[in-house]
């Protein structure tokens, strides 16, 4: 392992994964893991964060946490903020904090940064290697339901199709409803690039919406754009085949990633893990009229997770991979490859909290938020016990059901610490 520390410093750093493995998606227990956390947190920085709630909480409660005054609570907050590592938000002039998720979180905007805090080559290497190497990690995101991401389809791509298309469905309907907007650096082409191995694809162009965006730029992690340039961004993506993917929820969006099949971490597990819970595919998909196929191969070759190949001289599609992204549809010169309704509506939850009571549920670690004080013996037993009463199949059905989910949500949403976060989703 690339990192010589005492006892008591590794101590450190197992608690602070295995505390962020409680979470969702969690995080995968390595060597090279280690090594990532050993340059983004400090020894003493891995030893509070590793007792922090797994839900949203004030300065006060962690101060209380940690045996220390709200000013110096307040100052390792605002420190961790400034390097991505904590999220924060703010309601009625309160500050309510929570420890980043490694995906769609730290792993991002450490590379996303460009002010020097971080050897960028030196964590890509790392990255590369915990990622797209190790498999461990890619594995367990992809095991996940409802599942962490999804894909926007293209609207160019459904303007001939009668049914309705659903505000949630169009990135271009989050920007425009953003109210604060950033642009940063792709974590999966900027990797690739110290790696030898990115494609000639634009980098900065992620793009942050909302809180998060207004902290990444208050923390000079990423820069604020206008709508305007965010719509040309999204547009010049487009032209270039990207694929849209952003946060599976419905409402408060935070982030669309612009993605090609070459770099990205998710589309590139996709493809060899196969169709799997990893990326919630579109409420459409890609249909080819073999009359007007010319059998050029372009869809095939455009195509960013291979669902499309020629057989017989005629494009065929893989209805069990196609994400209906659009790209397809762009690149035919006959106009043979078109998108059309999904026979079954793909659900997305309403909102972040729904998205983690059901995915809470789906991994058996309910408990670890109900029970979430990580100093506590008795929370501990708890949530283990209540954890292995979930992941008995009848019970998990049961919670899994609409009605009682929501109750479970309703809960959880209705928390003191999440009143700053839930009324803006």
């Amino acid at each position: 392992m690339g990192i010589t520390l005492g006892h008591l410093t590794m101590n450190n750093y197992r608690n602070l994964q295995r505390r962020m493995d409680r979470s969702i998606p969690g995080i995968y227990d390595s060597n090279t893991l280690y090594e990532l956390l050993s340059i983004l947190f400090t020894d003493e920085e891995a030893r509070l964060c590793s007792v922090m709630p797994l839900t949203y909480f004030t300065k006060g409660e962690i101060a209380n946490i940690w045996n220390k005054t709200e000013e110096e609570a307040e100052a390792v907050l605002q420190n961790l903020a400034s390097k991505g590592l904590v999220f924060y938000a703010e309601q009625e002039g309160e500050k309510a904090y929570l420890l980043s998720p490694p995906v769609l979180g730290f792993f991002e905007f450490s590379l996303m940064r460009t002010d020097g805090k971080f050897d960028r080559k030196r964590l890509s290497e790392l990255y590369h290697r915990y990622i797209n190497l190790e498999e461990g990690f890619i594995t367990q995101f992809s095991n996940i339901n409802p599942p962490m991401t999804r894909v926007f389809v293209q609207e160019d791509a459904i303007k001939d199709i009668e049914s309705e298309v659903l505000s949630y469905e169009r990135a271009s309907e989050g920007i425009d409803q953003a109210t604060f907007i950033t642009v940063g650096t792709c974590f999966c082409r900027h990797k690739m690039e110290h790696m030898g191995m990115a494609c000639d694809n634009p980098q900065d162009v992620c793009l942050t919406f909302n809180d998060i965006a207004k902290e990444l730029a208050e923390q000079g992690i990423a820069r604020e754009i206008s709508k305007r340039e965010a719509h040309d961004i999204l547009e010049l993506c487009i032209e270039k085949g990207l694929v849209q993917i952003g946060d599976n929820r419905k409402g408060g969006l935070a982030i669309i990633c612009n993605c090609c099949g070459c770099c990205c971490d998710i589309l590139l597990a996709y493809k060899r893990l196969g169709s799997t819970s990893l990326i919630n595919p579109t409420n459409y998909i890609a249909a080819v009229e073999g009359e007007a196929c010319s059998g050029c191969g372009i869809c095939s070759g455009r195509c960013p997770v291979d669902a499309i190949s020629i057989v017989d001289g005629k494009a065929a599609v893989n209805r069990e991979v196609c994400l209906g992204c659009g790209v397809c549809t762009r690149f035919c010169p006959t106009g043979a490859c078109r998108l059309q309704n999904r026979p079954e509506k793909v659900y997305v939850p309403d909102n972040i909290f729904e998205k983690i009571a059901l995915q809470a549920i789906d991994q058996g670690k309910i408990g670890n938020f109900l029970f979430e004080d990580q100093t506590s013996v008795l929370h501990k037993f708890s949530r283990e016990v209540l954890n292995g009463f979930v992941r008995i199949p009848a019970v998990k059905n049961f919670l899994m059901k609409e009605k009682v989910h929501s109750q479970i949500f309703g809960f959880l949403s209705k928390q003191e610490r999440f009143k700053g976060v839930s009324r803006k989703d």
